[in-house]
């Protein structure tokens, strides 16, 4: 991994992001469990709330105070996981799709590689302003993990 000149902001090669996946990959397998939990959750405690407000004599009260406070632990978890990403140098897009960008240059040009939750490597690439939608396949190179027009390879 290296740091783009003038910016702290790391950028990445393929073989670093794809060296890099193992701890990306069960950072974000938890990311996606308690992300999709939260949402689940979120959705039960929003439709049990309704109507509930301004009773306190309503006996599910302390139960719903109880549930939000763990919605809201369980979000500062989620928080923590995406700075621990942001330290590795990856940007977290989509907790419950499990999105990852690895800050790369291709062609001179800042971009993004991308990476989905379930994906076996690094294998695709955006435009800053395209996002998942805009994701191309990376070029094989003469050998498997080297991309032309990505950042050179400095181990060589």
């Amino acid at each position: 991994m290296t740091t783009s000149a003038g910016h702290s902001r790391k950028v990445f090669t393929p073989q670093e992001a794809n060296a890099a996946l193992p701890l990306v990959r069960a950072i974000v397998r938890d990311v996606v469990h308690l992300a999709r939990e939260v949402a689940e959750r979120r959705q039960r405690v929003t439709a049990l709330s309704a109507g509930r407000a301004g009773r306190p004599s309503d006996v599910y009260s302390e139960e719903l105070a109880q549930a939000e406070e763990e919605l809201q632990r369980d979000v500062r978890q989620l928080q923590q996981y995406a700075a621990e990403l942001e330290e590795l140098g990856v940007e977290l897009k989509s907790a419950t799709e499990g999105l990852v960008d690895f800050p790369t240059v291709i062609d001179g040009r800042a971009a993004y590689l991308c990476w989905k939750y379930g994906e076996a490597e690094v294998r695709f690439w955006h435009e800053l302003d395209t996002g998942f939608a805009g994701r191309r396949p990376l070029p094989l190179g003469e050998d498997r993990g080297r991309q032309p027009g990505c950042q050179p390879d400095l181990s060589r």
